[in-house]
């Protein structure tokens, strides 16, 4: 399987782009497999932040009264 798959979770994406990250700083690789290796990890950082956008906008957040008591969910606003 390809690493750079939308099917990865959000873990394992994100842990193949910390080893390629890693590879990158070394600076042992050879120019093309570095170019082969910033791709890959422009995929996998954007299935991660498509992961992220995805879970924020199921988080919901719980509203309450003036009593303190919870009185339902509205959907959760970043800004």
């Amino acid at each position: 399987m390809d690493a750079a798959t939308p099917d990865l979770s959000f873990e394992d994406a994100l842990a193949r782009l910390e080893k390629i990250v890693q590879q990158l700083e070394t600076g042992d690789a050879p120019l093309e497999t570095s170019i082969d290796l910033y791709t890959e990890g422009q995929r996998l950082k954007a299935i991660c932040e498509a992961k992220l956008a995805g879970a924020t906008a199921r988080i919901e957040a719980i509203q309450m009264n003036a009593e303190g008591q919870a009185t339902g969910t509205r959907p959760f606003d970043a800004a």
